[in-house]
């Protein structure tokens, strides 16, 4: 299985709790993810805030408009620090990310580290190089400029 990795850091002029309260709420993440993937969460929420051991259901769509169940798990939560979302199911043999917040002059420094492999062998290796490698780049593009209209004054 070829294993592959996207990663992003930003700044963000807002503390570390602010950050935290934001990423750390299931619900704002439709609010970073492009309308055209017609996210919705299944999972009745309430507003939590995550937890160790938390499943998500969502569904999506990310590509060809064909809906798809996606269920993560929440790991390794260190608040106000860092934690892993874990795909449980979903169209990914492997789907880890890792969300870090750092204190930096005059904000945060937050990073995405996702490692993720996709199944069917060299047909998966294709789909990657293809379609799939562009697609999440234009999902962290599209994470990037909401971030950055949300909290980040020029």
């Amino acid at each position: 299985m070829k294993t592959y990795q996207l990663y992003r850091e930003q700044f963000l002029q807002i503390s570390i709790i602010e950050a935290w309260d934001f990423f750390s709420s299931p619900s704002n993440l439709s609010k970073i993810t492009p309308e055209g993937m017609s996210f919705e969460i299944i999972t009745n929420l309430s507003d939590k805030a995550i937890y160790t051991g938390m499943k998500i259901e969502y569904k999506v769509r990310p590509l060809f408009n064909i809906p798809m169940k996606w269920v993560t798990e929440i790991r390794n939560v260190n608040a106000p620090y860092n934690f892993t979302d874990v795909q449980a199911q979903g169209p990914y043999s492997l789907w880890s990310h890792t969300h870090t917040f750092v204190t930096v002059p005059g904000g945060v420094k937050m990073t995405d580290d996702v490692k993720y492999a996709l199944p069917l062998g060299v047909l998966g290796q294709i789909a990657h190089s293809v379609l799939v490698k562009k697609r999440l780049e234009d999902i962290f593009n599209f994470r990037e400029e909401k971030l950055n209209t949300f909290f980040n004054s020029n």
